[in-house]
């Protein structure tokens, strides 16, 4: 069944009413589908009290809000079946693939790159080819590659020539199709602590390293917003290497507009910049429901920059 979901004028205007009148005028254009500004990305389950459990029927329920992209981090564990059907209704929509996790076993717990491990190197470099097909499927453009943990018994020299190593052999495969490894460092604060890669200067130093257009960093704003702040100007030095964001208010993980970071501001700096990739939404809703729904909707209309 064919079904294409709109917001009502009702309920886009309660659901502005948080984020004043400008938020309210621009929720009107998420009742009428207009494309935002920038290229978000929601994920499966943002919307599922709109659209329900089907992912084809909440692709077209993002699709009718304005979005171009989605992004799926467990798309690699989703049968063969599913992810052509979710890739071919995508195309037909005009839609983009934005990130899903391209080894997830390496990620986190005592397997992590850092090590040099033999084993973990084998499984790595097997993750990549199943990337890359999966890639094929959904016509991807974008992995992440969270390198894992520190080994605390190696010196931090070791291992970065370690983590170095295994993804310059990773960018000689996704070349191949291009593919695009793009690295995130998460911030050991809050949420990760004891990972390899914390911080955007460790991430461009290692694309530096690497050299390859098949490794880039995935620069989440959400965990360098706690990892080091300076969100803009480590924007501006890390650029050449940027290939990706991710986005995600602080304190909280929600939407834009529900913690301190002012995202009008740096999605104007984005947009300033050129940039026309895709900006994922990798955050909870703050509020359940299908109110919390409008919710996040709204705030991505109130801080999208303008389109002049």
């Amino acid at each position: 069944m064919n079904r294409r979901i709109f917001l009502s004028t009702s309920a886009a205007a309660t659901a502005a009413a948080a984020f004043g009148t400008n938020a309210s005028a621009a929720t009107q254009d998420a009742a009428a589908g207009r494309p935002f500004a920038l290229d978000y990305a929601p994920h499966f389950g943002m919307f599922g009290n709109h659209a329900g459990n089907d992912p084809i029927e909440e692709l077209r329920f993002m699709h009718a809000q304005g979005f171009r992209s989605m992004e799926d981090n467990g798309m690699s564990g989703r049968s063969v079946d599913e992810q052509e059907r979710i890739g071919k209704e995508m195309e037909r929509l005009g839609m983009r693939m934005g990130v899903f996790v391209g080894a997830p076993g390496v990620a986190f717990g005592n397997n992590g790159l850092a090590a040099g491990r033999k084993d973990t190197r084998e499984q790595f470099l097997a993750e990549i080819k199943n990337a890359l097909e999966v890639q094929k499927r959904v016509n991807a453009k974008w992995c992440t590659i969270v390198p894992g943990e520190l080994d605390h018994r190696l010196e931090m020299g070791y291992q970065t020539a370690n983590v170095v190593d295994i993804l310059r052999r990773g960018a000689e495969l996704c070349e191949k199709t291009g593919l695009i490894m793009v690295l995130e460092p998460l911030n050991p604060w809050r949420d990760h602590p004891g990972m390899f890669l914390s911080k955007i200067p460790q991430a461009f130093e290692i694309c530096r390293a690497v050299d390859s257009p098949s490794c880039k960093i995935l620069f989440d704003i959400y965990h360098q917003q706690i990892s080091e702040g300076n969100l803009i100007p480590n924007i501006d030095k890390a650029w050449s290497e940027i290939a990706y964001f991710q986005i995600g208010d602080n304190p909280g993980r929600n939407e834009p507009t529900t913690g301190e970071i002012h995202y009008g501001n740096v999605f104007r700096h984005i947009k300033a910049k050129g940039y026309t990739g895709v900006l994922g939404m990798e955050h909870g809703n703050s509020k359940d429901g299908k109110e919390g729904e409008l919710a996040v909707i709204a705030a991505y209309r109130a801080t999208d920059p303008p389109t002049a």
